[in-house]
């Protein structure tokens, strides 16, 4: 389980390049947008866009209609891979970063990744349970995506954050995800129950949406072990750099760790296309982990592995996942 972690941007509204957003107030139906620059506001209204507007939705960094959150990204040449393409951990700082913003722009966040004031009157954060993430194309250098994010609730406990990445011209959806998340005490470190204080900060934005990834698959991921696994990787250790603001590895780190076991075969001739992590516990400074993986299936030319991170000294879970694979073109 890990917290969520953040990447910097620029956003623009409206055109106008803002060097911080703060708090667009809305409520449904409003069609005025408000954004702080520096000492002064800006407002402009701004007409709610329509399923069809796509030269609306291109040209706006940051709106919000019926509580989605849509932010602009433009691929950095250090964001992209060997590959010359965006990288899976480039994908996932945007979709945590978006639903940062997403909580700043309701007028709810008062600190750390998404803490709400309540939260933080009772020391609470917010950790992963899962996370799932379909990628149907990754974007290249210079290219400008657009992510739109948004909250449903998930049980009495847990919210869900879903997210779309798409091309901002074309409007194409890219890559699509989603994740779980809970409530734990950040100083007992133990997993809370969501206070109705708390909940009654965030319920109000919850969206219910038929395009979330469906997480049916998470429960069906076996545990694996050193006898069943066809690759291993040893000496795994998080570096200092690697922690984030509440002391723990992000859960961005763990996705290296995973493809640290993959072949080298896989990785030149194929590009990872989905991938299902369940968050098993936290991975401290001085933790050191195995990197496991078997293959659990192949058909033209498509792979499937499954994953382990493990400690060393103890064999307990840090992490179980499942990825997909498909030739590169």
């Amino acid at each position: 389980m890990v917290t969520l972690s953040t990447s910097s941007t620029l956003c623009s509204f409206i055109g106008i390049m803002l060097p911080q957003q703060i708090n667009f107030g809305y409520r449904r139906k409003f069609e005025v947008k408000h954004a702080r620059c520096g000492g002064f506001q800006i407002k402009a209204s701004v007409k709610t866009p329509n399923k069809d507007d796509n030269s609306l939705r291109v040209t706006t960094s940051s709106i919000l209609d019926d509580f989605v959150f849509r932010q602009n990204f433009t691929i950095k040449s250090y964001e992209v891979g060997a590959n010359e393409k965006a990288s899976i951990e480039t994908l996932m700082n945007y979709f945590q970063d978006s639903a940062i913003n997403h909580f700043k722009t309701c007028g709810i966040h008062r600190g750390g990744f998404g803490s709400t004031k309540e939260m933080i009157k009772r020391n609470l954060i917010w950790v992963f349970t899962h996370m799932r993430i379909e990628i149907y194309r990754y974007p290249v250098c210079d290219e400008v995506v657009q992510v739109e994010a948004w909250m449903s609730v998930a049980g009495k406990n847990a919210v869900r954050w879903n997210w779309l990445l798409r091309d901002s011209k074309t409007y194409q959806v890219l890559s699509k995800a989603s994740s779980g998340c809970v409530m734990m005490n950040k100083l007992t470190r133990k997993l809370s129950k969501i206070p109705e204080e708390a909940r009654k900060e965030f319920e109000f934005y919850f969206v219910n949406s038929s395009l979330m990834i469906l997480e049916d698959d998470i429960k069906n991921i076996p545990k694996l072990n050193v006898t069943a696994a066809d690759y291993i990787c040893t000496g795994l250790k998080p570096r200092w750099n690697d922690l984030d603001i509440n002391l723990h590895v992000s859960n961005v780190k763990y996705i290296g760790w995973v493809l640290e076991s993959v072949p080298e075969s896989i990785l030149m001739n194929h590009e990872l296309c989905g991938m299902s992590l369940e968050y098993k516990r936290e991975c401290g400074r001085d933790s050191k982990l195995h990197s496991l993986t078997a293959i659990c299936g192949a058909n033209n030319n498509n792979v499937e592995f499954y994953h382990l991170l493990q400690l060393e000294d103890r064999g307990l879970e840090i992490l179980r996942g499942r990825t997909k694979w498909r030739p590169k073109l």
